[in-house]
């Protein structure tokens, strides 16, 4: 097993590089650069004999060397190669990456271009929301997909087997996001009711109230968030629950265990639940980096949570960089050390998997 995880290891090396190489690429390529979006904010401005630059600068619009970047026209080439050395833009392409990377090892992530806010302080500091949406969606996911998976594998083929398979693939073939509006149209002052509050995670007198009102004023804004993200969480886990214990039900020793005269209850939580949960379990890791990081963004938007997704979503828009890139990096170490986890765990609930005799 020593072998296996330090082969892991050392797999991760050249899988995070490429990762981050390929996303540096694309962005190469990626209009709207962070220069750009300095140029489009003091274009914005009104127009006048003098702009402030960066570090307290001045600079005359007129004439000067034609600009590669689009509408930096009649702005000063000093103050355009001022904004390329502060965004790091006046190196090459491959020695920004070698940096980044160099930095990355260490966990220096510098500041945002715009913020002004160390990168990792930031990703800390709008972690709370994000963990809390991830959480909660995977406690209440497997709190019904385990339950469901189980009921449909004992009544495989029955009304209820069908109808209820039904309704999963139709909750997971809606969008969360658009299954979110139409609960604030409808229960958060949308059209309808005003029964939930629209934005936030917390209300603006959280820290006022006494500890058990805090604990509603923190699930009431939850409530939708997290209806509207389970619709199709529980899909995946429900259908491995119940593939899982029909397979394990079909099996040599379930047919012994009924001989002996033990009852279905007895046979299904005393013999089958331990040997079919064993994949369940071990993607537990695996499912909470899921529900952490994916599907977060819409709904962080469309609530207005301050949480992770909205951060990177509003990085990419606004192209900064170190933002997007940073949290890319931590977020797929993250995964990747968490499917080493998972594998562990595998091992851990079932000895006789041996990860040493297979290919990594």
């Amino acid at each position: 097993m020593g072998a296996y995880i330090l082969r892991r290891l050392l797999l991760m090396i050249p899988t995070i590089v490429g990762i981050m190489a390929i996303s540096f690429l694309v962005v190469q390529f990626a209009p709207g650069g962070p220069v750009e979006q300095v140029i489009a904010q003091i274009q914005g401005q009104d127009s006048g004999d003098r702009l402030s630059g960066g570090g307290g600068d001045t600079l005359q619009r007129g004439g000067g060397e034609e600009s590669r970047y689009r509408g930096a026209q009649g702005l000063d080439p000093e103050f355009i190669k001022k904004l390329e050395k502060q965004f790091g833009f006046d190196k090459p392409p491959l020695t920004r990456f070698l940096d980044m990377m160099w930095n990355y090892i260490r966990f220096d992530f510098g500041e945002s271009f715009f913020r002004n806010t160390p990168v990792l302080d930031l990703i800390i500091d709008k972690m709370p929301v994000s963990i809390s949406l991830g959480f909660w969606i995977l406690i209440v996911s497997y709190l019904i997909s385990i339950p469901l998976g189980i009921r449909k594998a004992v009544k495989d083929g029955s009304t209820f087997d069908v109808w209820t398979s039904g309704a999963i693939v139709i909750g997971y073939a809606v969008p969360s996001f658009l299954f979110g509006i139409l609960l604030i149209v409808l229960f958060a002052g949308g059209s309808f009711f005003d029964w939930f509050p629209l934005r936030g995670l917390v209300s603006d007198n959280f820290s006022e109230l006494p500890w058990w009102q805090k604990i509603v004023d923190y699930f009431w804004h939850l409530t939708l968030p997290l209806i509207a993200m389970s619709l199709s969480a529980f899909a995946t886990t429900t259908l491995l629950t119940k593939n899982s214990f029909i397979d394990e039900i079909k099996k040599q020793y379930v047919t012994t265990a009924r001989a002996k005269g033990l009852n279905e209850r007895q046979v299904l939580y005393g013999h089958v639940f331990r040997n079919a949960m064993l994949i369940v379990i071990a993607g537990f890791p695996g499912a909470f980096i899921s529900a952490f990081f994916t599907g977060s963004l819409l709904i962080e938007n469309i609530f207005s949570l301050d949480g992770l997704g909205r951060l990177g979503y509003l990085s990419i828009v606004n192209r900064d960089y170190p933002i997007v890139f940073g949290t890319l990096y931590i977020f797929s170490l993250m995964g990747l050390f968490v499917s080493l986890i998972s594998d562990l765990i595998y091992t851990w609930i079932d000895p006789r998997i041996d990860f040493e005799r297979r290919d990594v």
